[in-house]
């Protein structure tokens, strides 16, 4: 039986495997799934080569808000902006 990615969304920080001004690139990216899900398709939509973990830092009210306006259905990821 498949398993359901469920209602939550997990940030995911995602690093690059090129350097930039002395740092690794890094970018945010929001997964509609749980996070046992979110690294792999993360993972699946950022660049070849880039690393993913999980951020612990947790939501706030307006940060939710503004995610459930992505409209974001469940299995997708996007790239948030900077």
């Amino acid at each position: 039986m498949a398993e359901s990615f469920g209602i939550a969304f997990t940030i995911v920080e995602v690093t690059a495997d090129e350097w930039s001004a002395g740092r690794p690139r890094k970018q945010c990216w929001v997964a509609a799934a749980k996070p046992s899900q979110a690294l792999t398709l993360v993972l699946a939509a950022s660049p070849e080569g880039w690393t993913a973990e999980l951020m612990s830092e947790r939501l706030t009210q307006k940060q939710q808000a503004a995610l459930d306006r992505l409209n974001l259905k469940p299995g997708e990821v996007r790239e948030l902006p900077e």
